[in-house]
């Protein structure tokens, strides 16, 4: 029998992937990478506004060489019998666009103003523009933000869309509409950008738009006009209808044809956000809970819609029909910051090499690890320091990207493993308190597997987790599981397998450990846990 193989695209902050899998087995047979160019250099970012841009040009370009690259490293065997390829990116990461669905950027007019750039998931500038939407929405008829945990965040689209059209006056005669990652992506292989017609991602859509079916698709334009005049006009100009991430958005047009090195009868998915595209990847299956582990964290669960009914989940980040299974109902939470946490105390103990010692620096590899080993040495401890892992705001439970991080406990005594250790621990507190938020409303957690780069790279944080939650903690086995996913989607796209869980039997590759959670550890974080709460309430105060 002929071999099928399929292209998963997992388009991630600083760099894209490329994953050629057999769909048959699940195999994989080439896995490449390639940094944003512009995006790598600092480029349309400030850090100190909060402000995270992406020029589109760095996808387009970066997708065509890491697609190639891929392909090199597979035989004409493989090349000639690809059938289809699906992606996914982060999200919300929306741009304005013109009238036929043309990023502002990549117009000269606008090709170096930020406003005009997609605006990365962790670009928070538009927190103002988030605190009027749930104002609104809590006092009109119909509250929008229903689905989305009651909470609107200043990470999701219709935030950023309404502050970049604020902030940039002279965008506004060319914006018509805007377009998520994921959508632009697979409209522009197939040839159909034009706002009204390319088709959407019910995963995007649904956790970061405030679509929902029951009150006809997006916000009224009522809402949107009434919010602010500025985006008068913009319903009727973008969608109603979304699509799950088992459909096909058309096939590749030539020119992109070409510029993969891909046949022309080449079926595209449609695009998804990446941690729902990642918990597929890693076989997710009813109330099991998937942790992408990285920058950030997502966490994905799935359930029958009959378990929840017509309940609504306080404080997460969405709950919407096929988001991720297209028969389950999906549900998202997550953290703000993570692995951002760990890279910000390893700079903080580099400064003094870098600023003090002419220059010096040490390598990447050398200051967590060697933080870790050391850390790995404490047992935790009643006394030990607390921290609060909201350095970058918090996202779930209940968004508020106004908080922020601390330390406290701290003595002479304290030494710099220890803080290390009492970062890990309070990653790991918060990523307990999305697991209770869960269970307080009658959500069950099955079982716990993790992705991404963390839980493949440090065995001290995923033990901690394992300690801290109380749970076993599967580690998948493939370390691209996101772009695993997405081939998966491609394989059902391609009508290689006629539903995502049959791809995920076939394609599925299983798990690399697992971590089980120490029972007398585990009595001494229950103190430290409900320490972190405390200092949390009081932080958190008004």
């Amino acid at each position: 029998m002929e071999e099928n193989y399929v292209i998963g695209v997992d388009f991630g902050s600083d760099s894209v992937r490329c994953l050629v899998v057999n769909a048959d087995d699940g195999c994989e047979i080439a896995s490449t990478v390639e940094y944003y160019p512009r995006w790598a250099s600092g480029k349309y970012c400030d850090p100190a506004t909060n402000r995270y841009r992406q020029h589109p040009l760095d996808y387009l370009e970066s997708l065509e060489t890491v697609i190639r690259k891929a392909l090199a490293e597979c035989g004409h065997h493989v090349v000639s019998r690809i059938r289809a390829i699906s992606f996914d990116t982060t999200a919300s990461t929306p741009v304005l666009t013109d009238r036929y669905g043309t990023p502002l950027a990549l117009l000269p007019r606008h090709a170096e103003n930020p406003d005009a750039m997609f605006m990365l998931w962790k670009d928070h500038s538009a927190v103002h523009e988030a605190d009027e939407i749930n104002e609104l929405a809590h006092l009109w008829e119909t509250d929008y933000t229903k689905y989305s945990g009651g909470i609107y965040s200043c990470e999701w689209v219709w935030a950023k869309v309404l502050h970049a059209l604020r902030t940039a006056p002279s965008l506004r005669n060319d914006a018509w509409a805007w377009v998520e990652h994921c959508d632009w992506i697979s409209g522009t292989l197939t040839g159909n950008t034009d706002p009204k017609t390319m088709l959407r991602s019910r995963c995007a859509a649904g956790h970061k738009a405030m679509w929902h079916e029951s009150w006809g698709g997006l916000p009224s334009q009522n809402f949107l006009t009434a919010l602010d005049p500025l985006l008068d006009g913009f319903r009727e100009h973008l969608y109603t209808e979304t699509h799950t991430n088992d459909t096909c958005a058309g096939t590749l047009v030539p020119e992109w044809a070409a510029r993969l090195g891909l046949g022309k009868a080449i079926k595209v998915g449609l695009g998804a956000i990446d941690c729902h595209i990642g918990a597929i990847g890693a076989q997710i299956t009813p109330n099991v809970l998937v942790k992408t582990i990285g920058t950030s964290t997502c966490d994905i669960l799935t359930v029958h819609p009959e378990e929840i009914q017509d309940r609504v989940i306080r404080g997460i980040c969405g709950q919407v029909d096929g988001s991720v299974i297209p028969e389950y109902l999906g549900l998202e939470a997550g953290q703000s910051a993570f692995g951002d946490i760990y890279a910000w105390f390893k700079g903080l103990m580099a400064w003094p090499l870098e600023h003090l010692c002419g220059g010096a620096s040490l390598p990447d590899e050398a200051i967590i690890p060697k933080l870790s080993e050391l850390a790995a040495r404490l047992e935790p401890t009643e006394s030990a320091p607390v921290a609060l892992d909201w350095m970058n705001g918090r996202r779930t439970p209940d968004a508020n990207p106004r908080v922020q991080g601390t330390i406290s406990g701290i003595t002479l005594a304290t030494t710099a493993p220890m803080l290390f250790r009492a970062l890990a621990e309070a990653t790991a507190f918060g990523s307990r308190a999305i697991n209770e938020r869960f269970t307080q409303e009658q959500i069950g957690i099955k079982d716990v597997i993790a992705i991404g780069g963390i839980a493949h790279k440090s065995p001290l944080v995923m033990q901690i987790m394992a300690d801290v939650g109380g749970l076993p903690i599967k580690v998948a086995a493939s370390s691209q599981t996101c772009a695993l996913g997405a081939a998966m989607c491609a394989a059902v796209a391609g009508g290689i397998h006629p539903s995502v869980e049959k791809a995920q039997q076939a394609m599925g590759r299983g798990f690399a450990t697992v971590y089980y959670p120490d029972p007398a550890r585990r009595k001494v974080y229950n103190v430290l846990y409900e320490k972190y709460l405390g200092i949390g309430r009081f932080f958190d105060r008004g």
